[in-house]
Parts: C-alpha cells; structure tokens; sequence
C-alpha cells in the first residue's frame, strides 16, 4: 500500500525535474544543507574543514553532475556539443580527483603523527553525497549523509572498544657520554608492555649525546599501558636524560 507522502513527494519530484533549471537550483541547495550537516560536527570538534568547507564541495559537486545531465539545454540549447555523446561520468571522474587534491592538502605530517586524515576522507564522502543529488537520487543522498555522519561520531568510540594495539612516538635523550646497548630498547619496552615497531628506530648524535627515536607498540591488543606510566618508568632508567612521548598515528 502507497503513502500519501510518498505519493506526494514523487509528484513534486516529477515536477521539478520537468524544470531542469529549477531542478539544478534544488539540486544545490539541497546538496548545500547536507553538506553543512556533515561538516557541522567537523566544525565543532574544532578541525580547519567545517561547515562552509563541507557545504560547498557538496554544493558545487550536485551542481557539476547536474549540469552534465542536461547537455541540451547548454547555452540556452544552442550548444555545438552532440546530448548523444556526453558521458556524465567523466565530469564525476574529475570531482573526485579535485576533491583528491583538496583532502590531500588537508593531511599533515608532524613528526610520527599524521592527522587529516579522516577529515579528508569525510570531505570525499561529501563530494559522493553531491553527485547523488546532483543524479536525483535524493533519499540514497539523505542515507549517505546519516551514516557518514554516524561512522563519523561514532568511530572514535569503536576504536577505543574494539582490541587494537595503541602506537607511543618516543624520544629518548641520554646524558652526554653514555652510549646505551643495542637490546636497551627492547628490553625497556618488553618490560613495559611494549615492543618496538619495525623499522621505526633513527639514532642520533649531537656532541656526544645520543638521541633514539622509535614507535612503541603495545603488545596487549585488549589494553595498553598509558603514557603516564611510561613518564613514570623514564627518569629512573640508566642514562636517560631527558625524553618526549606522544601518541603516534601513522
């Protein structure tokens, strides 16, 4: 049995879509206020793409898809291009790789940390959700929207739930003159609850001064020991002079 609503909204659809202008016209301010509803929880959370970030790229994507369903209409149907060749993919083709280079200038690199990187992956699922709109398939854009909003949100809270094994960027300083053995590091860190990531250790030299840097994996995939445990261990080892924990997403 059909919904009135439904029945509704499908008459309105049907209607705007017999008005291809009007049809962009929608097609972009819905794609606009999906667009700010995903970015409003990258704005709040602080991050340098928000809202108005996330608004536009959705925004100008439906408008671009949009605009290719309708090659007849082009300079006010007076275009050379033949409707019968155009391939609307090829304009989707090219959103996703200017949206490549956006989410590619949001990911940065400080030391062993790399963060951006879901932002980047998010700003791509805006761009997927304006290209549904600008394709006419507004509820599956409505969908897209909820869940890339909810993964989002709630990703964090199963990263922290689900066994995984958590990544300590170390810097250890030794006092001038001290040169430590070649097991010190896995040693320290196997007493610890920790081993060391392969292919993570650089040393260092400065006026006699030895520096290692390295990533620590936690060898407890259900828990980790927290770094305030490992500041505490530190100080009382042999040689250290000084040292620098963070955690590590690379």
């Amino acid at each position: 049995m059909s919904m009135p609503w439904a029945e509704t909204l499908s008459h309105f659809v049907a209607a705007l879509r017999a008005s291809p202008d009007w049809a962009i016209v929608a097609d972009m301010a819905i794609a606009l206020l999906f667009g700010f509803l995903f970015g409003y929880e990258r704005s709040y959370h602080g991050r340098a793409a928000g809202m108005r970030t996330y608004g536009l790229v959705c925004m100008v994507s439906a408008a671009l898809t949009s605009i290719s369903a309708h090659p007849a209409l082009w300079v006010s149907g007076h275009a050379s291009v033949n409707p019968a060749i155009v391939d609307p993919t090829r304009t989707i083709q090219g959103i996703v790789t200017g949206i490549g280079f956006l989410g590619a200038g949001i990911i940065m690199q400080n030391g062993m940390k790399i963060s951006g990187l879901t932002t980047a992956a998010s700003i791509w699922a805006s761009g997927a959700i304006g290209v549904l709109v600008g394709l006419g398939f507004y509820p599956a854009a409505f969908i897209m929207t909820i869940f890339a909003e909810l993964f989002v949100m709630m990703g964090s809270r199963f990263d922290v739930v689900l066994p995984s094994r958590r990544p300590v960027a170390t810097t250890i300083q030794f006092k001038k003159g001290f040169f430590p053995p070649k097991d010190f590091v896995s040693t320290l860190l196997r007493d610890n609850g920790y081993e060391l990531a392969k292919g993570s250790l650089t040393i260092q030299s400065h006026n006699d001064q030895i520096e290692w840097r390295f990533v620590a994996v936690s060898m407890n995939r259900r828990r980790d020991i927290a770094i305030a445990d490992l500041a505490e261990v530190l100080p009382k080892v042999e040689g250290v002079a000084s040292y620098y924990l963070a955690r590590a997403r690379n």
